[in-house]
């Protein structure tokens, strides 16, 4: 699915201009924490988060995030904007609750991208 599309399916709005809306998204990752989403999501999942720090941006870069949504119509600052801009990292957001929006993504067909943060592997994969 296309950052394009998933906005569709989200009823995001963009954010920010310059934001890549080709790009491909794999999968999903539901976060708060950004120490989880370091370790435990994988390349080109969209990250839904009520974080709206310039830190968000900074850990999606690291983790390879092909988007950011910001839940329940959050608004991030400028500075967080400013960031994702230059990174061409799309900033959304969606009236709903972060619940909501795994349901809405996993029904339009995108799989988790987290992986299991124990040493072992998981029962769930």
């Amino acid at each position: 699915m296309k950052v394009s599309e998933l906005i569709r399916v989200i009823n995001g709005k963009l954010i920010n201009d310059g934001a890549d809306l080709d790009r491909e998204v794999k999968g999903g990752c539901g976060a708060d924490l950004m120490s989880d989403v370091l370790a435990s999501i994988q390349p080109e999942a969209v990250l839904l988060t009520g974080l709206c720090n310039p830190q968000v941006v900074r850990t999606a870069q690291m983790a390879d995030v092909a988007a950011i949504v910001f839940v329940r119509g959050k608004n991030p600052p400028i500075e967080t904007i400013e960031l994702a801009t230059q990174e061409r990292i799309a900033l959304i957001t969606s009236p709903f609750g972060m619940f909501e929006l795994c349901g809405r993504l996993y029904q339009a067909g995108l799989p988790s991208l987290e992986r299991s943060v124990s040493d072992g592997p998981s029962d769930l994969e």
